[in-house]
C-alpha cells in the first residue's frame, strides 16, 4: 500500500504545479490553502443540500476552483503550459459567473438591508465558503505583491465568485433570512 506522506515538505516547502518548491508561509501557498477550504466548505453545503439543482452547480463551482488552484500554483516557467479552463482561469470562467450572478439577482434581488447569516445548514456553508473565498482573494493580491506571477484573471474569478456564493446563500436562505438589526 501506498503512502499518502513523502516527507518532502518537511523542510517547511511545498511543491509547485509543474515542478519548483516554494516555502509554506508564502502568501502563494496560503491562497491555496484559501481555495481548499473553500472547496471544502462548499462540500458541507453540497452534502447538506436537498435541491439537486443547486447541488450541481455547487460541484461545479467546486471543480471551478481546482481549476483557480493549477493556475495560482504553477511554477512561473511552465505557465505556457496551462491550460484554459482546466488549469488557467480564463475570462470566459469570470463571464460565466457574472452571467449566473444577473440571472440569479433576476430571480431573487438582493434585500436592502445586511443579513445575518445562519437561516438553514446549506445557506450557512454558502457564507462561510464565501468568507474563505474573500481571504483567498486577499491572499492572491498579497502573493502579486510578493512578486509572484498571477494571472489577473485570477484575481478577478476570485472577486465574482465570492459575490456568485452571497448571492446563492441568499437563495438558499430563502425568506427566513433575519436582518441586521430589527
Amino acid at each position: 500500500m501506498a503512502s499518502i506522506s513523502t516527507g518532502t515538505g518537511d523542510d517547511g516547502t511545498t511543491g509547485l504545479f509543474l515542478g519548483g518548491r516554494v516555502s509554506k508561509r508564502d502568501a502563494q501557498v496560503e491562497a491555496g490553502g484559501d481555495l481548499d477550504e473553500t472547496v471544502a466548505v462548499l462540500g458541507v453545503a453540497r452534502a447538506a443540500c436537498d435541491d439537486t439543482e443547486l447541488a450541481a452547480l455547487v460541484l461545479r463551482l467546486q471543480r471551478e476552483l481546482f481549476v483557480c488552484g493549477a493556475d495560482l500554483s504553477t511554477n512561473p516557467f511552465h505557465r505556457d503550459r496551462l491550460e484554459p479552463g482546466i488549469s488557467l482561469v480564463t475570462s470566459e470562467m469570470v463571464t460565466a459567473v457574472e452571467t449566473l450572478m444577473d440571472e440569479l439577482l433576476k430571480q431573487r434581488p438582493m434585500r436592502p438591508v445586511f443579513i445575518v447569516p445562519g437561516s438553514n445548514p446549506v445557506s450557512a456553508a454558502l457564507d462561510h465558503a464565501r468568507t474563505v473565498a474573500r481571504r483567498a482573494e486577499r491572499h492572491v493580491v498579497a502573493a502579486r505583491a510578493s512578486g509572484v506571477e498571477v494571472n489577473p484573471q485570477l484575481s478577478t474569478y476570485l472577486n465574482r465568485f465570492s459575490d456568485l456564493l452571497f448571492v446563492l446563500a441568499r437563495h438558499a436562505g430563502g425568506d427566513d433570512e433575519p436582518a441586521s438589526h430589527d
